[in-house]
């Protein structure tokens, strides 16, 4: 159920869980179809190990993302030439438009907070199959 415009939402995070395009299932959290919100999204990820995400970008949205446990690799960059290991107690910003890819190579699930700048969260997402073989598997 949506909320109506000022009306603030208590969310708490449970079974609800929906497939993204990027190819990993997210927690239900803050987005424009859960509590109306019109300028931000926020939800959990869980990334099993061995999970990948499909090449992909947000237009016109940026991310930011905090490890709450695990760790992730990020490849990025328009050739996604460029890598970050993103480990628990880290925080990483994807300006809007940076294709990207993260994976979990870990042997642990790696749990994250993502918050996006785009309230309906699947909207911006563009697939770049272009880019896929670009990364390990």
């Amino acid at each position: 159920m949506t909320a109506t415009k000022g009306e603030c939402r208590l969310i708490r995070p449970g079974a609800n869980t929906y497939a993204g395009k990027q190819g990993f299932d997210y927690v239900e959290g803050i987005t424009a179809e859960v509590v109306g919100s019109e300028g931000i999204c926020m939800m959990l990820l869980t990334i099993p190990p061995g999970g990948r995400a499909k090449a992909h970008r947000h237009d016109g949205h940026e991310t930011a993302i905090y490890i709450l446990a695990g760790e992730a690799d990020t490849w990025y960059g328009e050739r996604l030439e460029h890598h970050v290991v993103c480990k628990a107690g880290d925080m990483f910003y994807i300006p809007a438009g940076v294709p990207h890819v993260p994976a979990n190579r870990s042997d642990k699930p790696c749990v994250a907070v993502i918050a996006r700048t785009d309230p309906n969260e699947q909207e911006s997402v563009v697939l770049m199959p272009e880019l896929d073989a670009l990364v390990p598997v």
